[in-house]
């Protein structure tokens, strides 16, 4: 299985971004959670969001919790995040992540992109 995270970018305080998720194969269309992360340079890897299999639940991290919005759609392999009201400390890059439970712990996640680059200056 292959991810690939795109839709990052150079943005300003207060913009918005969607960032997409593509699968290389069926993962989506199985009991997998789709996740994302970020990790901003020196800092440790942080969960921002993640939707089950089926759409009905979502979960997200405090730090960007109300200005992002996860979705999926299972017939094009494809996850979404969302970001309105980007700050300067939303700078960092994005990975998408799928896992066979429903989880906020990147131990947890199985397979990863290779990410995609946020960078919102102020």
């Amino acid at each position: 299985v292959q991810l690939q995270a795109s839709g990052g970018g150079l943005v300003q305080a207060g913009d918005s971004l969607r960032l997409s998720c593509a699968a290389s194969s069926g993962t989506f269309s199985s009991s997998y959670t789709v996740g994302w992360f970020r990790q901003a340079p020196g800092k440790e890897r942080e969960f921002v969001a993640a939707i089950a299999w089926n759409r009905l639940s979502t979960l997200y991290g405090n730090s960007m919790k109300g200005r992002v919005t996860i979705s999926r759609d299972n017939a094009k392999n494809t996850g979404y995040l969302q970001m309105n009201s980007l700050k300067s400390e939303d700078t960092a890059v994005y990975h998408c992540a799928t896992s066979r439970v429903y989880s906020t712990s990147a131990a947890q996640f199985d397979y990863w992109g290779q990410g995609t680059l946020v960078t919102v200056s102020s």
